[in-house]
């Protein structure tokens, strides 16, 4: 099935870590939230990785620098090298490289990993808008990040220089709960300069090609919890993708998504990359309802519309219940956002 003409998510009769050669792995809300491990992660992720599935962990945080995150990841368990790492950071450091010359000054509006990156395509970063930068970048910076620093970037965007941005994620998960990411505060600048950055991040090329670039991925599977970076980029990409419902996204959020936002397979958590997907079949008859357009079947339940809601009925797994009102719900919108009252279908689920 095409990324294009997705209206249900896929079944897969062998396991996924055996089914794709590496596992394009997002970081916060997938393999940890608040630098603490979510459940499953590592076991699920070595158990992957000795079954001979190559790990590289994505992610569009240009706050800390590869060998940083693969120290964080190996002190929790899961082994990784720096290059295993790949950050929107080092995107869109290769984005001004390629459009500055080399030794150019870049303005840094961040953290450690943008300048790390910086410097390894040969630029240089400097700190003050009067430093003479022929470029600013922006990218997350942490909690503390001064008010200041947004005020640099506009003085020098102001002069007419280009700004470039490692990603707009509007939020981040973290052990607290949601709170701000790098597009929130790319907002401020943007508001304070009517200027546009170009970006590099999920869910956009720069981002995917770097990835490929770096991992050499044949068969690559994207796993992430967000449909606008995670998913999205998947579906620019051209390659499959798994969501987890560790992060961001959930039930409710899914079901109303457009097809660019729509994942390949749906799981709970990331041992779903050791397991296959089961099918989402067609239902053609729907005993006492009346009035359903598109019924379908997985597990032991069965989804449909009628009376302009989604409809759940059976008994199974949650998750089984939740792809079938998928299938439902997105052959609902067609190209569009379903509209649908899902509100009691999922309460039977508890999602």
């Amino acid at each position: 099935m095409s990324q294009q003409s997705r209206t249900r998510p896929s079944g897969s009769t062998t396991a996924l870590n055996e089914a794709y050669d590496t596992a394009l792995l997002d970081l916060d809300g997938v393999v940890y939230a608040g630098g603490e491990a979510i459940a499953y992660a590592v076991e699920s992720l070595n158990t992957a990785r000795d079954a001979g599935m190559r790990l590289a962990y994505v992610t569009n945080n240009a706050l800390r620098p590869p060998d940083t995150v693969a120290a964080h990841l190996t002190e929790l368990g899961v082994p990784a090298d720096p290059a295993d790492v790949i950050t929107s950071a080092q995107a869109v450091s290769r984005l001004i490289a390629e459009q500055l010359p080399q030794g150019s000054k870049v303005l840094v509006i961040g953290g450690d990993g943008l300048r790390i990156a910086l410097r390894e395509r040969g630029l240089e970063p400097v700190e003050s808008a009067d430093d003479d930068p022929a470029a600013v970048v922006q990218g997350y910076g942490g909690p503390d990040l001064a008010w200041g620093r947004f005020a640099e970037a506009c003085y020098a965007i102001n002069r007419g220089v280009p700004w470039f941005a490692s990603n707009t994620d509007l939020t981040i998960p973290s052990a607290r709960g949601i709170m701000p990411g790098n597009g929130a505060a790319v907002e401020v600048v943007r508001i304070a300069t009517g200027a546009e950055p170009q970006v590099a991040g999920k869910p956009l090329p720069p981002m995917h090609r770097e990835t490929i670039l770096r991992t050499g991925a044949k068969r690559a599977l994207v796993v992430g919890d967000r449909l606008d970076t995670d998913i999205e980029g998947a579906f620019n990409g051209g390659v499959d993708s798994l969501l987890v419902l560790t992060g961001v996204t959930d039930a409710a959020e899914l079901l109303t998504a457009e097809p660019q936002h729509r994942p390949t397979y749906v799981d709970a958590d990331l041992r779903g990359l050791l397991t296959g997907q089961p099918e989402v079949t067609d239902v053609t008859d729907v005993t006492g309802a009346t009035g359903v357009t598109g019924a379908f079947g997985c597990g032991g339940w069965t989804a449909y519309v009628s009376g302009g809601a989604l409809v759940l009925d059976g008994d199974g797994a949650a998750l089984d219940g939740l792809r079938a009102l998928c299938a439902a719900a997105w052959r609902d919108a067609g190209d569009g956002s379903c509209t649908l009252d899902a509100g009691k279908a999922l309460a039977k689920l508890g999602l």
